[in-house]
């Protein structure tokens, strides 16, 4: 045998096992921790996305998605994310007040008028101011769940009055929203809800009409009030261990963002399906869906209209400039100007 050929032949050999080396590593094995029960519409997207991600990487990815908090509780998923403990992680902002202070805006009575506008607006404003807050991990997306509004046992809230004296259920500013139309907030993990309002430890929640599919919270609930224009429609961050991220392959990368940005409508339709989902759950079980008229929720918008004040201060005093702020609040205000009028150009089905 030539020597020429041998050396081709050795160099085939080489590109071989190079190729079956490759093939044969191991798979980038990920955790991805989430809060909600396993039987809920954004539990059935995480899967999803884990699969997708599994499908284009052909397999040199697996995401295994821990939900209903069993890799970490939904206060501390940040933190597992931060630690290692989990890879990826998804959980509202709300939840650890203070940390997040950007994201706080999503909080306050902004106006936002439901979930599928204010998820384009919080990956809107993620996108043009990128806050500090997230340095320390990747983001993947940006979700908001619907806007929180009263949903009560016994008592039907039909003029702010009515909610005077009554326990429910809020987090983050969202208590703060609930303090200035006269109730009283009560901080409560999203699992221990439903015990607390069979016990009639709660008089009702603070929260979107979702949670009444989501958490099952219908088989409770029998009033659900809906106010007009003080909508807050709490952000849920979708984030990734910033090492984790900075090891994998350019290529790999590119398909995370590229299933990613897909995933951002995805979760934007399933959020607005799950207020559209809990409604129906609602008068399922005999319940009331009390929509308030515009004299009577313009005295709730000005009752609100403080915190929204306040919470700009807060954000100078933590050394956000008055400008920045100002500039922050108005892109928000907008953008949900902007997402409304596509929501309605294209028809997309609302709650109420």
């Amino acid at each position: 045998m030539k020597k020429s050929q041998s050396v081709a032949i050795i160099g085939a050999l080489l590109f071989l096992a190079s190729v079956s080396t490759t093939l044969a590593a191991d798979p980038v094995k990920l955790k991805f921790a989430s809060f909600w029960p396993a039987t809920h519409k954004i539990c059935g997207l995480n899967q999803q996305f884990c699969d997708e991600i599994k499908k284009r990487t052909d397999g040199r990815i697996e995401i295994t998605h821990y939900a209903a908090g069993t890799l970490a509780p939904a206060p501390k998923v940040f933190n597992s994310v931060l630690e290692g403990i989990a890879d990826i992680g998804l959980a509202a902002a709300a939840l650890t007040r203070g940390r997040f202070p950007m994201a706080e805006a999503f909080d306050a009575p902004m106006g936002f008028p439901s979930a599928w506008v204010a998820s384009h607006v919080a990956n809107d404003a993620y996108e043009k101011f990128k806050p500090k807050e997230w340095d320390r991990v990747h983001v993947l997306n940006m979700m908001c769940v619907g806007p929180a509004i009263p949903q009560t046992l016994k008592k039907p809230v039909k003029t702010m009055d009515d909610l005077r004296g009554l326990k429910v259920r809020s987090v983050g500013r969202q208590a703060d929203m609930v303090k200035a139309l006269g109730a009283t907030p009560v901080a409560m993990d999203p699992a221990e809800m439903y015990e607390a309002l069979r016990r009639t430890v709660l008089d009702g929640v603070v929260g979107p009409a979702e949670m009444l599919q989501g958490w099952k919270l219908g088989d409770l609930i029998r009033y659900t009030t809906v106010p007009k224009g003080i909508g807050n429609a709490p952000l849920f961050y979708f984030v990734m261990n910033k090492a984790k991220w900075d090891a994998l392959s350019p290529d790999l990368k590119k398909i995370f963002d590229e299933v990613s940005l897909e995933w951002r409508e995805k979760y934007a339709m399933g959020a607005q399906e799950l207020d559209i989902e809990g409604i129906a759950q609602l008068k399922a079980h005999n319940g009331e869906l009390i929509i308030l008229s515009d004299d009577e929720s313009k005295k709730w918008v000005q009752a609100v209209a403080p915190v929204v004040s306040a919470y700009g201060k807060e954000l100078v005093a933590l050394g956000y400039k008055e400008a920045e702020v100002d500039a922050y609040l108005s892109f928000i205000k907008e953008r949900i100007g902007y997402w409304a009028a596509k929501e309605k150009e294209k028809s997309i089905p609302k709650a109420y």
